[in-house]
């Protein structure tokens, strides 16, 4: 679907976060994936299969999932969008084309995502990391206490937080998937940043009742002012 608007790893040695809950990006660089997608639009559910699709591997590459609420008019609400996702698709299009489903891959407008993606991640990883990032977790009963540290030589860049969850399903009534069961993986629940690199991140996060934190994970990345991702790393919240 289409729609006009006018106006990190360095990569994480391990998928689930050890015992300590801590994971630190590694000395290559981790391709960050950014699906943009929608519960309202009819071409997004082969996409979002993809994307739960993709092989667990936070060494080389890091997905996420960006419901975006352009959509929602035309017969659906999608419970997961989040009116800062369609912000970030605009800002990173660099025009007021946004459409969807979009794979942004390392800050970059992706299509060729249904058989390129293998030797575009490679390239990625060949290429030299440019920043370092480490994450540190405490998951209680109802929160997260989330800390974060990370460096680049890099004047500008920006550090982000995404909290995301596997395994949601939802039972479309309206729109263009009315009828239709759907099946997410790597939506991100909660966006923290801009932080500036260098500067210790700490927050404590309230886990929604609706939120399973087996299910739960956690991505970092540091992007450059121009749109490059200079690492990116994930993790799963330890018990």
């Amino acid at each position: 679907m289409f729609r006009s608007f006018i106006p990190l790893l360095l990569a994480a040695y391990a998928a689930p976060l050890s015992a300590a809950c801590t994971v630190q990006s590694g000395p290559t660089r981790a391709a960050l994936l950014e699906l943009y997608t929608s519960e309202g639009c009819s071409s997004c559910p082969p996409a979002d299969r993809w994307l739960g699709a993709l092989p667990h591997d936070s060494q080389h590459l890091v997905p996420l999932a960006l419901h975006v609420d352009y959509w929602d008019y035309i017969g659906w609400h999608d419970q997961f969008a989040n009116p800062l996702f369609s912000q970030r698709q605009r800002m990173l299009s660099g025009s007021g084309f946004v459409y969807t489903p979009q794979v942004v891959l390392n800050g970059q407008d992706y299509r060729n995502w249904r058989n390129g993606l293998d030797k575009a991640v490679a390239i990625i990883n060949r290429s030299p990391p440019k920043a370092d990032i480490k994450l540190t977790l405490n998951a209680g009963a109802t929160g997260l206490d989330l800390a974060a540290t990370s460096t680049t030589a890099e004047a500008g860049a920006s550090l982000y937080l995404a909290v995301y969850e596997n395994g949601l399903v939802s039972n479309v009534t309206a729109g263009e998937n009315g009828g239709a069961t759907l099946h997410h993986d790597y939506v991100v629940r909660q966006w923290l940043g801009p932080y500036q690199p260098g500067q210790p991140v700490q927050a404590n996060l309230v886990l929604k009742p609706e939120w399973k934190k087996q299910n739960l994970g956690v991505a970092a990345f540091v992007q450059a002012h121009g749109g490059d991702v200079l690492q990116a790393v994930a993790g799963k919240i330890c018990d």
